[in-house]
């Protein structure tokens, strides 16, 4: 079937809509205690460490689950997978908002969060290759993305305001409630098909996939530069108020900067892909958005005013986060048949290991007075230039050039 002959369906975009809020929801509860970091820590009597740790075991935890949910997406499809993964994060949720106060209880029911959220965010390739012509996956996949930006981005804003009006409680019992609305709603509009496929998809088994996407270089390479930049994003979006707090930045400043980070991720991972479809290209942007966020990193690590620190994580966040959604659908079609589910997930998995350990060798390189990340950041721009060369070596996408 030819793509120019290929029938599409607007509600496509309702599929994908229902989607974005559930995934949104799983990175709001991941990062809920970031930007309030000192105050969850006297709130819970512990350290900062055992506060970013309820962060942490969502990376921890996804190490373990991503195969089972990558197989669940490929074998059972994405409204069953996106489901498991829409309930789980739901209850745990409310769980989490009923027992506010009691440490233990918030951090298991963050593994239950965690549990379920692969199950969603694997599924991004997926739904574009379900529900969208060749000439809009990038896009499509995009604008998924962008629940994974969006969720943070909302912590980042409510969470130092909601912990300052209503209190810790209650702000949880509010992000559990909103977890459960968006699981219904997913479910009640969630189809696995269009009425007609959107285009060629022949995929083969999960395990053979992956078999074969391991021996190919360009994906390897992928991987690599998937286990800097995505762990990157989770270390510092983990530790964003300990980045500015030694600079004299309060915690409401240090989550203004995560939210212009992350709204730069947002018009990034709109406007980068779209231009990636247009032209055809996959390899170009992925450079350009390495090469854009080093200066973005160097103007947070060493900004003392807050607008030259607010303009540097917005420029950080527009080409980080722009490079992923590109990032997926080159690896979706770079190793097809394999399914999209696997090579999606894989390359979530590499930021989640990296995000571990970035997150660790953050808190043990901090300054030893002044508590200042300076050399964990500037470790992170070293890495970025090893990923530029080695991005360089990657070749164009197969799919893009059969149909150019």
């Amino acid at each position: 079937m030819k793509e120019e002959t290929t029938k599409v369906y607007g509600y496509r975009w309702l599929v994908l809509f229902a989607f974005v809020l559930v995934a949104c929801m799983t990175q709001v509860l991941w990062i809920t205690f970031a930007p309030i970091t000192s105050a969850a820590a006297q709130f819970y009597h512990t350290s900062d460490l055992m506060i970013g740790l309820l962060s942490m075991i969502f990376m921890i935890v996804y190490i373990f689950v991503v195969l089972p949910s990558a197989w669940a997406i490929d074998t059972w499809g994405f409204r069953a997978a996106v489901g498991i993964g829409a309930v789980l994060t739901a209850v745990f949720a409310l769980l989490r908002g009923i027992f506010a106060s009691n440490y233990t209880i918030v951090f298991l029911s963050q593994i239950g969060i965690a549990i379920g959220q692969p199950f969603v965010i694997g599924a991004i390739t997926k739904i574009a290759a379900r529900w969208f012509p060749v000439k809009e996956r990038a896009t499509a996949s995009g604008l998924g993305t962008l629940a994974l930006y969006l969720g943070p981005l909302a912590a980042m804003f409510l969470s130092p305001s909601l912990v300052l009006r209503i209190g810790m409680s209650r702000m949880l019992v509010a992000y559990g409630i909103a977890a459960a609305a968006a699981a219904v709603f997913f479910l009640l509009v969630a189809r696995e098909h269009p009425p007609t496929p959107a285009g060629r998809d022949e995929r083969v088994l999960m395990f053979d996939g992956l078999k074969s996407m391991l021996r190919q270089r360009d994906f390897i390479v992928l991987l690599a530069m998937f286990f800097v930049g995505l762990g990157m994003f989770n270390s510092v979006s983990t530790w964003i108020e300990d980045i500015v707090r030694p600079r004299g930045f309060t915690i409401s400043q240090a989550g203004s900067l995560g939210g212009l980070m992350l709204i730069g991720g947002i018009v990034g991972a709109i406007v980068i892909p779209l231009l990636s479809d247009a032209s055809r290209r996959r390899k170009p942007f992925i450079l350009m958005a390495l090469i854009g966020l080093i200066p973005g990193l160097i103007g947070m690590t060493y900004a003392t005013g807050f607008g030259l620190l607010l303009l540097s994580g917005f420029v950080f966040g527009f080409f980080l986060l722009s490079a992923g959604p590109i990032g997926f659908q080159y690896a979706a079609e770079i190793t097809h048949p394999a399914p999209e589910g696997t090579s999606n997930s894989l390359l979530l998995v590499m930021g989640q290991i990296s995000g571990i350990v970035f997150i660790f060798a953050m808190d043990a390189l901090k300054a030893p007075t002044s508590g200042a990340m300076t050399i964990s950041l500037l470790a992170f721009a070293a890495l970025t230039v090893v990923c530029i060369l080695l991005g360089s070596t990657l070749r164009e996408s197969p799919i893009l050039k059969a149909k150019d």
